[in-house]
């Protein structure tokens, strides 16, 4: 469409960000293990016996650079591993998962606290008898330990306003808020995804509306040979060059050549400016009500000054996974970094609550390990992960997933303007939609697909018809309690299974030598059961809700609008529109009928998809209105934030380049709504508010509020009874 700004003073459009360089990994790169030699206890014999003779010294500090690592487990029984360890202690492999193994906890009856106590008394044999089953009068509890477990090794540079955190291999923190993390030396992990020394800086959110990011230290994982004492020399110099003198002394002794060096920095980026600056979400990423009642904060002014907060108790576990969980991940990246005649087409699905959508930020954060790309299919139109919601897209996924959907909203590829959050008003379109954008998809990269949580009737028959479509190779499957929420998607099952648009395959004729069934490709099923503290129930805390989750990642979106440079944050009305001509694009309605004469009164203040038809629109000074909804290509949404009839202009606020909208002759008009937030808060505004009224009467017929009566059943599945 031809556009033109109503004053040369406009141009708020951001540039593209320059692309940072993707990473390679190796497809079977291991993580060092922990050598139990590398504790070096010898060295501690010596001060053992010297405080023997001070019995008033606590033994936990004589202790404190014996303690135990936080140790991984891998993808193995933990009951199997720890049988092969009393074999070979010090054997452990990591998994580059996100604290992806099963954690040796510290509790009266643990393994670990059980090695413990063994440990101290051969010490104290040394020089001193033990009575037969009678421990030391000093000996640490697990809750000593534990406590001494979470202090963690960080230190502020104040001059920079940054933090150098000395992690030991295995040691985890599991955190809330947000910061800029970059390796410094050896490797950590973050929801799967490897991030190593020399690499770019990663920003990370961890607001409580989401499962908090833990950070895994994996140690050094360098392929030029080194040794112990090079290794731990390297990463001293790189705390002097960070630090100060006297910080810096603090960190020095605790360093080792398996510990890893990680800088934090704070995270101050359009985004978390747009996001806080209303007063409902400026406490967005800090702790929680629950998490502040149960005192699961740890405080580390060191940590706090970067905007971290580390957690303890059941909330510092970050992300819990079952072992079908570990092992459908560990599957799915043996289907890729294995032999394959294409790539793999996984499709993931799931009641609501079940835990997709972590899972599939999971998945690709451990796929990016092994390639450069990974293809994202959406077909979740509620709870989108890089658009606003209402929108079927397939983008290419080449940077981690470190946070929630609304932190990482893009432009992708190629995109569809449903406009509804469900599609259960329209299910052909929707089909017909999916099906338009999975011809762009090239097969050169594995591809996930997101599901709807929507698994009953309609629902279930789309997952057939979804399968069918894609030709799936990879289905998982997840689930929650003990009753199931749907069918099992077996092969055998799919054979028979009726979807909405498809029909199982017709049986093979007798001496057919081409066998249906033998041709058709099976998937793989992948069933996976959620263990997590709520799964299935909606969230408790503020900004779980499916509605609030849909109005963060639209204020995501429209954030973009913002200046990168640090400075006041500018409404949505302080922004010069657009002026679009009635006559240079088509206007329309996707979601319901609305009298022609009605329309510019519905679209005036709403949220509009910006589409590309294929076809030229021209008209004769009139708006011209669309006679059916289309299926083309979206390039992005924008406000239409005022209809000039006089002139025969449209007025539209958007974050797409103005090279992009050149290409733009349609406007869709859907049922997903702007937030409330962006029209009750406008600050700088003189009088009464734009587009907000108080002037209004519900006594009319529809003004008031829909009431939805969920517990109803729909009339097509009420049985009538009939007379004999």
């Amino acid at each position: 469409m031809k556009v033109q700004k109503v004053s040369p003073r406009s141009t708020h459009v951001q540039p593209n960000a320059t692309k940072r360089k993707n990473k390679w990994r190796l497809h079977n790169r291991r993580a060092l293990g922990l050598n139990s030699s590398d504790l070096s206890p010898n060295s501690t014999f010596a001060k053992v016996e010297h405080q023997l003779a001070n019995r008033e010294k606590s033994h936990l500090k004589r202790l404190k650079k014996l303690h135990a690592k936080r140790i991984i487990l891998s993808l193995e029984d933990s009951s199997s591993v720890k049988a092969k360890d009393r074999d070979q202690p010090g054997t452990f492999s990591h998994v580059h998962t996100n604290g992806g193994g099963t954690e040796l906890e510290v509790n009266s009856n643990s393994e670990d606290s059980q090695d413990w106590r063994s440990y101290a008394k051969s010490v104290l044999q040394n020089g001193v008898e033990c009575s037969a089953g009678q421990e030391s009068p000093d000996a640490a509890s697990p809750e000593q330990l534990e406590e001494e477990e979470l202090q963690y090794h960080a230190q502020l540079d104040r001059s920079h306003n940054r933090t150098i955190l000395v992690m030991q291999q295995g040691q985890t923190l599991c955190f809330r808020g947000k910061c800029l993390l970059t390796c410094l030396y050896g490797r950590v992990e973050v929801l799967g995804f490897t991030i190593e020394e020399g690499q770019q800086p990663y920003p990370m959110f961890s607001p409580p509306s989401h499962c908090p990011l833990t950070i895994t230290a994996l140690g050094d994982n360098s392929p030029t040979i080194k040794s112990r004492k090079e290794g731990r020399l390297e990463a001293k110099a790189i705390i002097r060059k960070y630090l100060s003198t006297e910080p810096r002394k603090r960190l020095l002794s605790e360093v080792d050549a398996d510990s890893c060096v990680v800088l934090l920095e704070p995270l101050d980026t359009p985004l978390t400016r747009f996001l806080t600056s209303f007063t409902e979400l400026n406490q967005l990423f800090n702790l929680s009500a629950k998490e502040l009642r149960s005192q699961a904060a740890i405080y580390n002014p060191a940590l706090s000054a970067v905007g971290v907060t580390a957690l303890r108790g059941p909330f510092g576990r970050g992300l819990v996974m079952s072992q079908s969980y570990r092992q459908a991940l560990s599957s799915l990246l043996s289907a890729w970094a294995g032999e394959f005649d294409r790539c793999p087409v996984i499709l993931v699905c799931g009641a609501k609550n079940s835990g997709k959508s972590t899972f599939v930020r999971h998945l690709i954060n451990s796929l990016l390990n092994h390639t450069a790309s990974v293809d994202y299919l959406e077909c979740d139109l509620g709870q989108t992960e890089f658009t606003p919601p209402g929108c079927l897209s397939l983008i290419t996924v080449t940077e981690p997933l470190l946070g929630p959907p609304f932190t990482h909203q893009q432009d992708p590829e190629h995109m569809v303007f449903y406009g509804q959050p469900d599609c259960q008003s329209d299910l052909d379109r929707y089909l017909d939609s999916l099906k338009s954008l999975w011809r762009y998809y090239s097969g050169e990269n594995p591809v996930i697909i997101n599901t709807m949580g929507w698994v009953k009737g309609h629902g279930f028959q789309v997952l057939v018809d979804l399968i069918r479509f894609f030709s799936v190779t990879h289905v998982v499957q997840l689930s929650y309690g003990d009753t199931p929420q749907c069918q099992s998607l077996t092969p055998e099952f799919m054979r028979s299974a009726h979807g909405f648009q498809t029909h199982p395959p017709a049986p093979p004729t007798l001496g057919d030598e081409s066998d249906n069934h033998a041709t058709a490709r099976n998937h793989v099923l992948l069933a996976v059961r959620s263990e997590f503290e709520g799964a299935g129930s909606a969230g408790e805390t503020r900004h779980q809700r499916s509605n609030e989750l849909r109005d963060l990642a639209l204020l995501g979106y429209f954030s973009q609008l913002q200046s990168p440079e640090p400075g006041p944050i500018r409404p949505l009305h302080c922004f010069v529109p657009y002026q679009v001509p009635h006559s240079a694009v088509a206007i329309g309605v996707t979601h319901c009928e609305v009298a022609p004469n009605h329309i510019l009164y519905a679209a005036n203040a709403s949220l509009v998809g910006l589409c590309c038809l294929g076809e030229k629109v021209s008209g004769r000074g009139g708006p011209v209105l669309l006679s059916q909804t289309p299926i083309c290509q979206c390039v992005g949404l924008g406000v239409l934030r005022g209809v000039d009839m006089s002139r025969g202009l449209y007025f539209v606020v958007t974050p797409v380049s103005p090279m992009v909208l050149r290409q733009v002759n349609c406007l869709l008009l859907g049922e997903v709504t702007l937030p409330k937030a962006l029209l009750t808060v406008q600050p700088g505004v003189e009088g009464e508010l734009p587009y907000v009224t108080t002037d209004y009467s519900f006594e009319v017929k529809g003004a008031g509020k829909v009431h939805v009566f969920k517990g109803l059943m729909r009339p097509a599945f009420v049985k009538t009874k009939t007379n004999n």
